[in-house]
């Protein structure tokens, strides 16, 4: 992969030329419309009209049209090529799609857009590499490419690769980047690789114990901290790195409006829940500068993060003063993000069983819990009267029903709250899903979601938990709501990846039809917005994208090719291919 740098040069380019474009294309259409009314109406006229098109509406009482006609950001017309020319006047712009496929806009329910485009993060170390001790050549090139005193913050490697170094890996860093804190996050953000200077900044040490949610990795021999931060013990030292300052505020800004809405409009995804909002960090404060200059081109949803070692009356209290819920704005701070548990690689998601492995010699070693089911019961029960839902991080099946538990304990039936990642699920949790109104999101766009990667899991978790890895068929089948969702950048932003996976997932998947509707209308739920948006209906609001092609008339191989050939939010054009 580029450097986050290069590719935000790159994409730069690419966005301006791409702005240029639209406004040529704005400008050559308000000098030639596409056939003017043969009715006569040259005055009056609805802002825009898309006909001869193959229009997917994910509307069970109108499942498909051939035209719409859009006035004030709002579809008031749905139906065929000839209704809709009564909508025409001198004015209207006329798209002619000439075949093409159109649908609501995608909503990703599980992203970090922040987090992937803030220029904070400087370098990059490669996920493929397996001996540690190169690293050290590119942690050095850094430091001379980023030069001051300030912490170095880079992001990718494998934990693998740090689990079999032969010496304590903070010395690798130490001996070319000595005296500047130095934290690298893992590629799954889900550990953090340090130097001595950053483990002294933060106050670790040998009688350091492991924080709430977290492991300190220390060396057996003299009990002193590795380098090696497991879950939320990296997550409290990248907290100390990114402090907010005017620079990082600018940094995370600039990534947002120059790197992430463009990617987000260019893909056709019009709705998006940050899935991790650090309000620690200000990032709810670079949001709403966004939005106060009109800068947003997508629905924003904040997931606001609930720090694991926080105090529950202070952080309770601070969580409600940031509730917005404005009906009129595109952004909202309506959600709260939180861990139950870990990941099985890290042997931290909850199980209900013992790990087969155990790396830090822990008893029970069936992982971690960032909350607990009575800490995330008390969190719902007092923030759900507010208006604020969950978005509650379980990969393990422990995890997954305690929250399950939580829940059902807590919640006044009012909430829209759903489980994130549930990739390992007790069959005898599929039915609490749809019984308690709790929504499954997935994510299966990543390559190792896929079947034939689910047998790395067992020398972690044995075959049998290994088997149905994010179970989405059986939870549908349950009536389950599914939703899907990218947990970008862990993987690909790309939805029409995430949809191929999730047609192509024998035994565990879903149709075309489930799958499109899993990111359009269900999401839109979960977002508190269905009313508006997720389906293509009179009175709805016109989030719309046309793609290059038709993805029912295609190989299921070929869905994840599918290019956005327009994206339009309210009506208004913010790409065009």
């Amino acid at each position: 992969m580029l450097p986050k740098s290069d590719k935000y040069s790159r994409l730069h380019l690419k966005t301006m030329l791409s702005t240029v474009s639209a406004l040529l294309f704005l400008i050559s259409m308000s000098c030639n419309n596409d056939d003017p009314d043969p009715g006569g109406n040259t005055v009056d006229g609805v802002d825009m009209v898309l006909r001869n098109g193959v229009i997917y509406t994910v509307n069970p009482n109108q499942p498909e049209a051939e035209a719409m006609a859009i006035d004030d950001g709002l579809i008031v017309f749905v139906g065929s090529n000839t209704e809709v020319e009564q909508y025409i006047g001198s004015d209207t712009r006329v798209e002619n799609l000439n075949g093409q496929f159109v649908m609501p806009g995608i909503h990703d329910v599980h992203i970090h857009p922040l987090e992937a485009a803030s220029q904070a993060i400087t370098f990059e170390l490669n996920s493929q590499e397996t001996n540690p001790e190169l690293f050290a050549r590119d942690i050095e090139n850094a430091h001379f490419d980023n030069p001051g005193s300030g912490w170095l913050i880079g992001w990718g490697h494998s934990i693998f690769t740090l689990l079999d170094a032969q010496r304590p890996v903070k010395e690798i860093i130490d001996e070319v980047v000595p005296n500047r804190p130095v934290i690298i996050l893992e590629e799954t953000s889900h550990s953090a690789f340090v130097n001595s200077r950053a483990l002294e900044i933060a106050g670790l040490n040998a009688d350091s114990s492991d924080p709430v949610g977290g492991i300190i990795m220390k060396d057996p021999v003299t009990g002193e901290p590795n380098g090696i931060l497991i879950d939320n013990a990296g997550n409290i030292v990248m907290d100390i790195a990114l402090s907010p300052n005017a620079t990082t505020r600018q940094q995370d800004r600039d990534g947002l409006v120059n790197f992430m809405l463009p990617q987000l409009a260019e893909h056709g995804i019009t709705s998006v829940c940050d899935a991790r909002t650090y309000w620690k960090r200000d990032h709810h404060l670079v949001w709403e500068e966004i939005e106060a200059a009109n800068e947003l081109t997508a629905r924003v949803n904040l997931g606001l993060w609930a720090y694991p070692a926080d105090n529950d009356e202070a952080q309770l209290t601070q969580l409600r003063s940031l509730y917005s819920n404005n009906a009129s704005s595109l952004l909202k701070i309506n959600q709260i993000k939180l861990y139950s548990d870990g990941i099985v690689i890290n042997t931290t998601a909850a199980m209900h069983s013992n790990y087969r492995v155990n790396y830090f010699g822990r008893n029970p070693n069936n992982g971690l819990n960032y909350f607990t089911q009575e800490r995330i019961s008390t969190y719902i029960r007092e923030l759900e009267p507010l208006g604020f839902d969950f978005h509650i991080h379980t990969i393990g099946n422990r995890g997954i029903t305690e929250s399950l538990n939580a829940i059902e304990n807590s919640s006044s039936g009012d909430g829209r709250h759903r489980l994130t990642h549930i990739e390992i699920v007790d069959p005898s949790d599929y039915n609490r899903f749809a019984e308690l109104n709790v929504t499954a999101d997935a994510q299966v766009a990543g390559d190792f979601s896929n079947p034939e990667h689910w047998s790395e899991n067992e020398e972690f978790i044995g075959a049998a938990n290994s088997q149905n890895i994010i179970p989405i068929k059986s939870l549908n089948q349950a009536g389950a709501r599914i939703t899907l969702s990218s947990d970008h950048d862990v993987s690909t932003l790309n939805p029409f990846v995430g949809i191929q996976n999730a047609v192509t997932r024998s035994p565990q998947e879903l149709t075309l039809a489930q799958a499109i509707k899993a990111y359009t209308i269900n999401a839109a739920y979960v977002m508190r917005q269905e009313h508006l948006v997720g389906s293509i209906e009179v009175n709805k609001e016109a989030d719309i994208i046309v793609l290059d092609r038709n993805p029912f008339q295609i190989s299921a191989s070929q869905i994840g090719s599918i290019r956005v050939n327009l994206t339009l939010l309210k009506g208004n054009t913010v790409y065009r291919r």
